[in-house]
C-alpha cells in the first residue's frame, strides 16, 4: 500500500499542467531526434541534457522520461523504415520490420512497435513500482564490500555479456576508468592525469564525456563514411493494425516484458540479449515461422515490448543501487549528479517526491507516446530525408552548446573534441562505447567503495570478500567470465538424423 500511496502522490506531482507540458515536449523532442539516422536514445538524451539545466529537478526528470521513451520509439522507426537501427536494442526490429515496410506494411509495423512500447513499458513500470522500494530497503544494509562487488558485476556485464569481443569490451572499460581517474584524489589530494592543468583538477564532467563519445564520435564516424546519396525512406500512411495483425500481436506484447524486465533489473546487461531472446521465442511459438525474416509482425511486436520493459527494468538498478547498465541510464545518472542527487538505497527516502514523480511520469510518457506518435508517424518518416551533412553539422553544434553549458568553460569544448576523436577511433577499431561511459561514471565510486572496504579490514584484501552477498556476486562474475569455456566443455548434443547417408555413386569413365 505504501508504494501505491507514493505512486498516487507522484501522479499528483506529474499531472500539473507544467509537468504535463514538459512530458509532452520530451516525447516530441525525443522522437524527433531519435528518429534521425544513427541517433539512438542515448545520444538523444545526451544532446537534450543541457535543455533541462534551467528546470527544477522534478520537471527535468519528467521531461527526461518523455525523451527516454520518445527516443526509443524513434530508434525503432529508423530501424523499420530505413533498416538503420539507432541503437543495438533496435536491431531486432529491423529483421521483420523493414521487410514489412518494403511490402507496403510500414504503418502496421510502426503501430505494432508503438503499441508494443506502450504495453511493455506499462507492465515494466508496474513491476518497477512493486520491486524498487523492496530493493532499496534491501540495499540499505549493503556495505562497502557488497557495493564494490556489485560494481564489478556491472563492469563485467556490460563488457563480457553485451559486446561481440570481450577484449574490446574490456579495452573500452579501461579507457573509461582512465578518464574517470582524471582530477584530484579525494583521499590524498594529489593530482592524477591532469598534466599540470588546473582545468582538469576537478576531473572531466560526465556530460562532456557522454556528448563527446556519442555525438561527436558518431558524427566524425558518419562523416568519414558519408555518401552523397540521400537516404531513401519508405513512405508510410497512418499507423494502424487490422484484426488479424492485432490477433497475432497481443500475445507477443504480453510475453515481451516477462523476458525483458528481469534480465535488466538484475542487473545483467542491456536490452540487446532480451530482444533477441524474445525474437527467438516468438519464432518458436508462432504458427507462421516461414514468415520470420520476411515480414512477420510477431517479430516486431515481441522485441519492441521487450525493449520497452527493459527500459523500465534498468531504472531498478539505477535508482536503487546507482548502477547504470545501459547507455541511456548512464546519461540519466549523470543528469542526477548534475543536480547533486546520488541515486542509491537512500534515494527513495531523501528524494521521495522526485522519484515517485519520475515513476508516475513514465506512465504519462507512455500514454503520450502512443497518442502522439501513431498519428505523427508520417511526419517522422519525412525527417529521415534530412541530408546527412546538415544533420550531423547540427548535431555537432548542439553537442558543443551542451558541453559549453556545463561549466561555461571553453576548455570543455577542447576536451569534448579530443574525447570525440577518441570515440571515432574506438568505432574504427570496433570498441563499444557503453563500457567506457560506465567506467567514467562508476569508476570513481568503485574506487571509493574499494578503499572504504580495505580501510575497514586494515588493508587486507579479504575485506573485499568477507560477506556472503559479495561472495555470491563474485560467483556470478566468475560464471560470466568462464561461460565461453563452460559452453566448450559441455557442447549441445546434436540431434540424431534418421536419414541414412547416401551411398557413393560409382565413377563412370567418359
Amino acid at each position: 500500500m505504501d508504494s501505491l500511496n507514493n505512486l498516487l502522490e507522484g501522479f499528483a506531482t506529474a499531472l500539473t499542467p507544467t509537468h504535463l507540458a514538459l512530458a509532452a515536449l520530451g516525447v516530441l523532442l525525443g522522437t524527433a531526434i531519435g528518429v534521425l539516422p544513427g541517433i539512438g536514445p542515448a545520444m538523444a538524451v545526451a544532446l537534450l541534457l543541457p535543455v533541462t539545466y534551467g528546470l527544477e529537478p522534478t520537471g527535468a526528470f519528467i521531461m527526461f522520461a518523455g525523451i527516454y521513451y520518445g527516443g526509443m520509439f524513434g530508434g525503432s522507426t529508423t530501424s523499420i523504415l530505413l533498416n538503420t537501427p539507432g541503437e543495438s536494442a533496435a536491431v531486432v526490429a529491423a529483421i521483420d520490420g523493414n521487410p514489412m515496410a518494403r511490402k507496403g506494411r510500414g504503418s502496421q509495423a510502426l503501430a505494432a512497435a508503438a503499441i508494443g512500447h506502450f504495453v511493455g513499458g506499462v507492465i515494466g513500470t508496474v513491476l518497477l513500482v512493486l520491486l524498487a522500494p523492496t530493493v532499496a530497503k534491501f540495499a540499505v544494509d549493503i556495505g562497502a564490500p557488497d557495493f564494490f562487488a556489485i560494481m564489478v558485476l556491472a563492469f563485467i556485464a556490460v563488457t563480457s555479456v553485451l559486446g561481440a569481443s570481450r577484449v574490446r569490451g574490456f579495452a573500452s572499460l579501461l579507457i573509461g576508468l582512465t578518464i574517470g581517474l582524471v582530477g584530484l584524489d579525494e583521499m590524498t589530494g594529489q593530482q592524477r592525469l591532469t598534466f599540470g592543468s588546473l582545468h582538469l583538477a576537478d576531473g572531466i564532467d560526465v556530460v562532456v564525456v557522454a556528448v563527446a563519445l556519442f555525438a561527436v564520435g558518431e558524427s566524425l564516424w558518419v562523416a568519414a563514411h558519408l555518401r552523397r546519396k540521400p537516404a531513401s525512406a519508405i513512405p508510410v500512411g497512418r499507423a494502424f493494425l487490422g484484426r488479424e495483425d492485432f490477433r497475432r500481436s497481443w500475445k507477443p506484447w504480453l510475453r515481451g516484458p516477462v523476458i525483458g524486465f528481469p534480465f535488466v533489473a538484475i542487473p545483467a546487461g542491456g536490452a540487446e540479449i532480451p530482444t533477441f531472446l524474445s525474437y527467438v521465442t516468438e519464432k518458436r511459438l508462432s504458427k507462421h515461422r516461414d514468415e520470420f525474416g520476411k515480414g512477420a509482425i510477431e517479430g516486431v511486436a515481441g522485441p519492441e515490448a521487450t525493449a520497452s520493459a527493459s527500459a523500465a527494468g534498468t531504472l531498478v538498478s539505477m535508482l536503487t543501487l546507482g548502477l547504470p547498465t545501459t547507455a541511456v541510464a548512464a546519461v540519466m545518472l549523470a543528469a542526477f549528479q548534475q543536480y547533486g542527487i546520488q541515486p542509491g538505497p537512500l534515494l527513495f527516502e531523501r528524494e521521495s517526491a522526485l522519484v515517485w514523480g519520475l515513476i508516475a511520469s513514465l506512465f504519462i510518457g507512455l500514454c503520450l507516446l502512443l497518442v502522439l506518435n501513431l498519428p505523427l508517424a508520417p511526419v517522422w518518416a519525412k525527417l529521415l530525408r534530412i541530408p546527412r551533412p546538415y544533420l550531423y553539422a547540427g548535431i555537432l553544434f548542439f553537442a558543443s552548446v551542451g558541453a559549453y553549458a556545463v561549466n561555461a568553460d571553453v576548455f570543455d569544448l577542447l576536451v569534448m573534441f579530443v574525447i570525440g576523436v577518441l570515440g571515432f577511433v574506438m568505432r574504427r577499431y570496433g570498441l563499444p562505447v557503453l563500457p567506457a561511459i560506465i567506467g567514467v561514471i562508476l569508476g570513481p565510486a568503485a574506487e571509493q567503495q574499494m578503499r572504504r572496504a580495505l580501510q575497514l579490514s586494515d588493508g587486507s584484501l579479504t575485506g573485499l570478500v568477507n560477506t556472503p552477498f559479495s561472495l555470491v556476486v563474485y560467483g556470478v562474475v566468475a560464471v560470466l567470465l568462464l561461460w565461453p569455456l563452460i559452453r566448450r566443455l559441455f557442447p549441445e548434443p546434436t540431434p540424431p538424423t534418421d536419414a541414412s547417408p547416401e551411398p557413393e555413386r560409382p565413377k563412370v569413365d567418359a
